[in-house]
């Protein structure tokens, strides 16, 4: 990669999870691809957000126990490249959108 290249990367971060297929991928996308959050606390408060959600849907019995009690999602570093593709730390691509 070029100096030029990687002066157009932008770092974030990215909520992934384990599958059993593709092995860890981006979980939170919207309608422009994969959400890219800036810093490593706004993913972490985003998971925190989704987990309260569930734990008041198991309370309102709307959702089984072990499902609103287990956390699967993670906090990954990411570089963003000006397409849209999205690197991890262990080098998997994903992007520019989901399919």
């Amino acid at each position: 990669m070029s100096q030029d290249t990687s002066s157009n990367l932008r770092d974030g971060f990215c909520i992934y999870v384990n599958t059993f297929c593709q092995g860890p991928v981006p979980l939170v996308s919207d309608e422009n691809g994969y959400v890219v959050f800036e810093t490593e606390l706004e993913a972490q408060k985003e998971i925190v957000d989704n987990q309260m959600t569930r734990l008041q849907q198991f309370l309102d019995g709307e959702r089984e126990y072990e499902d609103a009690i287990e956390v699967e999602e993670y906090v990954v570093p990411v570089s963003v490249h000006p397409d849209g593709v999205i690197v991890d730390e262990d080098g998997r691509c994903f992007g520019p959108k989901p399919d």
